[in-house]
């Protein structure tokens, strides 16, 4: 009977614990009054909608300026193709680079919301002086339509402005997408599943406003005046923020936990510090805070590489666990476990970089080409970067049939709650890449093959869908590579680290910018040495075709080394419940491209 009754109870206590935790979140997060949130009133969709909204605008001011820069740098401030290529890839590599201070800063200090807020008031500033540069007398490139020669006044405010937007662009791009999967919380079943649908609905959102972007902004850019289409940006960007300020009440807010590269370096110091101390034969050893003390966070398995670091957590004669430690001296398994995760992600990093020189190229050539093809569909003259918009298609395209055909079927035969491992999803786009450049150097050796029949009207003869294969292509492929590195580097990072996280995803896209300019000075150095330079001052005197083949390669070679790392990572792997329930193989532990 009492047993009974002790059954009873404790069925209750479970019942009271799980309907505390379908009201109540328990993510170490607040709402917009400090207090704990509410499941029902904060975060998930309702939240993350206001959040997508700001996305898509700021996505569809980038990509109308940085598809139509190269274009703009060659007509109105004279750069021969070369100088502009590069100036569009130092550009580009500044704004993906920029975010690692401003996610950093929203991590330790600011905070993601506060961060976004800032950086968007930036990037509207940059749009008000880009702007200006169109309007004001003093500031506009020349008196008249057609330029001979841009005023300096007028490129100092055109790079200024674009340089702010890369600024803006820096705190609001890390800060904004780990703020949108902050809606969720990855201790609840469903909300879980829906921050894995969360990447990829996130990146239709910033397809759309892509495809927006490389249509409609172009087009008026082409067809009325820049000036016109800033001002359509500006106040775009302007009604978003407004959005997203009124969205603050549906929020969950995750507080700023100072500098996060404090816990590695105490890592690091603790563990050079015991260097000489013998390993414990057993993991249970080492010291870590009870699970059930949630102020500290999630809690991490230990895992068996990189054991040296393991040193930081094993707790002398002279130290008490239970007592309050130097955290110089002694750390927790956890901290240890987030030091290893960071450098784990080193050769994941830079096997991804050749993938991102690629991408680097539908923003720079594939538009040139564009150009100097046939762009007349009835009567309608295309804008060269509105060809950009195939690649959104194939990238929303890709996602949609990911997420509504292939999850569902790959979860019933993979039995993994993703459908994939991330780093599968990221392989499969690399494929994308190669594919991408075999059929860009075919179709630029073909386009070549008229110009030497017909120096004059060659290029004119051939469509410019043909080079819409190669955009769809790359497109598709940023659905797996790309929303998968976002995924991957906002999940893998220390819980701590987040902003970060979506700002080494960046880093990669930003790196491969600057590797591109180096690559194209290399080659083209290389290549006159041996007679003629595969990058001349037009493209019917380039070889760029030579170039795509040189990628495909590259990025061949690459792929074999990105697998053979990947069969050796191991996600990360949270404590559920209690040491007890650590499994190395739990949580994608045993990731694979197998």
């Amino acid at each position: 009977m009492e047993q009974t009754k002790g059954n009873e109870m404790r069925n209750i206590n479970v019942t009271d614990d799980h309907d505390d935790d379908e009201k109540w979140v328990y993510d170490s997060s607040v709402d917009h009054k400090g207090r704990l949130p509410l499941r029902a009133s904060t975060g998930a969709w309702k939240a993350s909608l206001f959040i997508i909204a700001i996305e898509f605008s700021e996505r569809l001011s980038y990509f109308g300026i940085a598809t139509s820069l190269i274009i703009y740098l060659t007509k109105v401030i004279h750069q021969d193709l070369k100088t502009a290529a590069r100036s569009v890839n130092y550009w580009a590599g500044v704004t993906t680079l920029m975010p690692l201070f401003g996610g950093f800063i929203a991590d330790a200090y600011l905070g993601r919301f506060f961060t976004v807020l800032c950086s968007t008031i930036v990037y509207l500033l940059g749009l008000i002086l880009l702007t200006m540069s169109w309007f004001v007398p003093s500031l506009k490139a020349c008196e008249g339509d057609v330029c001979a020669e841009p005023r300096k006044a007028h490129e100092v405010a055109f790079f200024l402005a674009i340089y702010l937007i890369s600024i803006g662009t820096g705190g609001h791009k890390p800060s904004l997408e780990s703020f949108g999967a902050d809606q969720f919380d990855d201790d609840h079943p469903q909300e879980r599943k829906n921050k894995m649908s969360f990447f990829n609905w996130w990146n239709s959102g910033l397809c759309s406003g892509l495809l927006l972007g490389v249509t409609v902004i172009v087009y008026v850019q082409d067809h009325v005046n820049w000036g016109i289409a800033d001002i359509i940006l500006t106040v775009v960007m302007a009604s978003s923020l407004l959005i997203f300020i009124i969205g603050r009440p549906y929020y969950r807010y995750r507080m700023p936990s100072g500098s996060p590269l404090t816990p590695m370096l105490q890592v690091l110091v603790a563990a050079i510090s015991k260097r000489k101390l013998p390993h414990p034969s057993n993991p249970a050893d080492l010291y870590e805070v009870p699970n059930s003390q949630k102020a500290q966070g999630r809690l991490l398995c230990h895992t068996k590489k990189l054991k040296f670091l393991d040193r930081a957590a094993i707790v002398e004669e002279k130290e008490n666990s239970f007592e309050k430690q130097d955290p110089w001296r002694l750390v927790t398994v956890t901290k240890v476990e987030e030091m290893k995760l960071v450098l784990n992600m080193i050769p994941i990093w830079l096997a991804t970089l050749p993938f991102g020189i690629c991408v680097a190229q539908a923003a720079t050539f594939f538009i040139k080409q564009g150009v100097v093809m046939n762009r007349n569909i009835g009567g309608f003259l295309i804008p060269p970067a509105s060809i950009y918009s195939l690649a959104a298609i194939g990238m929303i395209t890709s996602v949609i049939i990911y997420e509504k055909i292939l999850v569902p079927i790959l979860r019933k035969a993979t039995g993994n709650e993703r459908g994939i491992k991330i780093l599968q999803r990221i392989g499969i786009g690399m494929l994308f890449s190669i594919a991408t450049m075999i059929v860009a150097a075919l179709v630029e050796k073909k386009r070549l093959g008229a110009v030497k029949k017909d120096p004059v009207n060659g290029s004119l003869s051939m469509s410019v869908f043909w080079l819409a294969p190669q955009f769809l292509i790359i497109g598709a492929g940023d659905g797996f590579a790309l929303v998968g590195l976002q995924e991957y580097f906002y999940d893998q990072v220390p819980d701590s680290m987040r902003s970060l996280g979506i700002a080494f995803y960046l880093s990669v896209i930003g790196a491969a910018n600057f590797l591109s300019s180096l690559l194209i000075t290399l080659v083209d150095h290389v290549t006159e040495k041996g007679g003629k330079s595969w990058f001349g001052k037009d493209l019917n005197s380039s070889r760029l075709d030579n170039f795509y083949w040189l990628l495909a390669i590259m990025t061949m070679a690459n792929l074999l080394l990105f697998v053979f790392v990947a069969k050796r990572y191991s996600y990360k792997n949270v404590q559920s419940l209690a040491v007890a329930n650590c499994n190395e193989d739990d949580h994608d532990a045993a990731g694979s491209m197998a």
